[in-house]
């Protein structure tokens, strides 16, 4: 018994060890695949010359063939179904895969929110009354067109929390998670979200923030970090919705950190390992 126990602390002592002096791993995770032409090539961008590692892409949005048909080009990118119930942009907008009219405005469109939203009152879906067996019906759509296009996929997330609508909502996504074979994070993959520790209004305070973040990571950690690549060009300066204006600024910053060569320098520096959503299921 003796032996037994001091066996057991010394393996517990190796792991507290090894876990101290791995290297933090980290997802970097691009969302909103499909919302612009210049959304997608950013993306791509980040991943083909920055440190983007798993992309999501929107399967009722806009620009969702074309995501397709670039995504197809690079069979190694990580994919995973960004799964939507709104359509926030008021210049631009999408609708349900799906026959589900308590999910629909009175446009036929997602409604913009899914919370409540003091500059969209009463345009959320939370304050209507949606149904629990439309939104199943419409995830499964979206998640069985997703795999159809790019059968590849490896794991599943959700566009502005659409999951947390309530607790059967996100009972019912694990469930499908599962049914599908995909993976749902960060919580069921083990990973701590991170953010931007700083000021980021410009791509400089971006990329100051993002470093100031990177030199945070845990050792023998996965944490994830999400932001939205874009372009400072005319298409982008046209999506926006109240409270949030400067879309083309802002992602055009997202898309600079994700390539800056300083960030790369940082990685290497404190041997970051970048990984992605595929990685964690091998």
């Amino acid at each position: 018994m003796k032996t037994f126990l001091l066996l057991l602390c010394v393996a517990v002592s190796l792991s507290v060890a090894h876990a101290q002096t791995a290297p933090p791993r980290l997802i970097v995770r691009a969302d909103d695949m499909g919302y612009s032409h210049a959304g997608n090539e950013a993306i791509l961008k980040t991943y083909k010359e920055g440190i983007a590692t798993s992309v999501e892409i929107i399967v009722p949005s806009p620009w969702f063939p074309e995501a397709v048909a670039m995504l197809t080009q690079r069979p190694e990118v990580d994919v995973g179904i960004h799964l939507c119930l709104s359509s926030e942009w008021d210049n631009v907008k999408w609708r349900p895969l799906t026959e589900c009219p308590s999910l629909r405005d009175a446009d036929g469109f997602f409604f913009p929110m899914i919370f409540p939203n003091k500059n969209y009152p009463g345009r959320s879906l939370a304050e209507n009354k949606w149904k629990l067996e439309e939104i199943e019906k419409e995830f499964r759509a979206q998640i069985e067109l997703a795999l159809k296009k790019i059968p590849r996929i490896s794991h599943v997330t959700h566009h502005m929390g659409c999951s947390e609508l309530n607790s059967e909502v996100s009972a019912m996504a694990q469930r499908l998670a599962s049914e599908y074979k995909l993976a749902l994070g960060p919580g069921s993959l083990g990973m701590k979200r991170v953010s931007y520790q700083g000021p980021k209004g410009t791509s400089e305070e971006k990329i100051a923030s993002f470093i100031k973040m990177l030199e945070g990571l845990e050792a023998g950690k996965t944490h994830l970090f999400v932001d939205h690549p874009g372009l400072d060009v005319p298409e982008v300066r046209a999506i926006h919705h109240i409270g949030y204006e400067n879309v083309a600024v802002d992602r055009q910053g997202v898309t600079d950190t994700f390539t800056s060569p300083k960030v790369r320098e940082v990685i290497k520096a404190r041997g970051i390992q970048l990984i992605s959503y595929g990685d964690l299921k091998r």
